[in-house]
């Protein structure tokens, strides 16, 4: 399913420092956070892809934690830039993570499928870009996303164990089975077969090993299902929100950005 996430901002490039733009946004208070973007020639996916940094005004001692977040269907890398999102930031202070915003394409389900490795892109090309690029800890990165980005991130995590500290699923599109799916979410049964997640945590709830879960989704939200029995497969691990009211749209996520920036703020700063 799409995500109605749409970008009502402005971009406009002031700077071109060692290969990474400073951007400029017009009409969203920043609370004087940089944004900063990258391009990568991936080869993974084999196409240049760009990856959207938030860097928090805020310097603590040391380097600051690192937040991968994937964007839903029909999003892109600037898709979450918006006041709901930059005032959360800011509310954690010296706290707050870098976040980093990577471009999935229009419904490449975050996954290793025909048309690329996307979740090898992720995790070896984009996290090492903007460690290098931005002075992010290695060592202390969480993955999250809404819609097809929660599902990404789930679907990474498992398959790279150990390497995150903290997995968020936000109204993640999550399926029973292969029949259910969206167009285009999978090359065919085959491919769900590969990154069906709830078969994953079910075979083994474990999987994520110390990593900390968080799992929310609106009442109304058509993932419901799927989501439901992701939690149930996972079970007391998981931090679990499925009764909060709303669907799945934009004032559902802007309404819960300071629990999810919060969730990620605590785990990495223990991580």
């Amino acid at each position: 399913m799409r995500s109605l996430r749409l970008l009502p901002l402005v971009l406009v490039a002031v700077a071109i420092v060692g290969g990474v733009v400073i951007e400029k946004i017009v009409g969203v208070d920043r609370h004087g956070a940089t944004v900063a973007s990258v391009d990568i020639d991936s080869k993974d996916v084999g196409v240049r892809l760009r990856t959207t940094v938030v860097v928090p005004a805020a310097r603590p001692a040391g380097k600051r934690p690192l937040l991968v977040f994937l964007h839903g269907r029909s999003g892109n890398s600037q898709s979450e830039l918006d006041d709901a999102f930059f005032s959360a930031l800011a509310s954690l202070g010296a706290d707050a993570p870098i976040v980093a915003f990577p471009n999935g394409g229009n419904h490449s389900y975050w996954h290793d499928r025909s048309e690329g490795a996307w979740g090898r892109y992720v995790v070896r090309e984009v996290i090492p870009t903007v460690v290098q690029r931005f002075g992010a800890d290695p060592r202390r990165v969480a993955i999250g996303g809404i819609s097809m980005g929660g599902f990404g991130a789930y679907d990474i995590a498992r398959l790279y164990p150990g390497r995150f500290c903290a997995v968020g699923g936000h109204s993640p599109a999550l399926w029973g089975t292969s029949g259910e799916t969206a167009p285009g979410a999978f090359d065919n049964a085959e491919d769900f077969g590969r990154h069906d997640v709830i078969a994953a945590a079910q075979a083994n709830p474990d999987l994520y090993g110390k990593a900390r879960l968080w799992l929310d989704a609106g009442r109304e939200d058509p993932f419901q299902p799927g989501d439901k029995a992701m939690v149930a497969a996972l079970g007391p691990r998981v931090r679990a929100h499925l009764t909060w009211p709303g669907g799945h749209e934009d004032s559902y996520w802007n309404e819960h950005w300071p629990q999810y920036a919060r969730f990620y703020a605590r785990v990495l700063a223990h991580c």
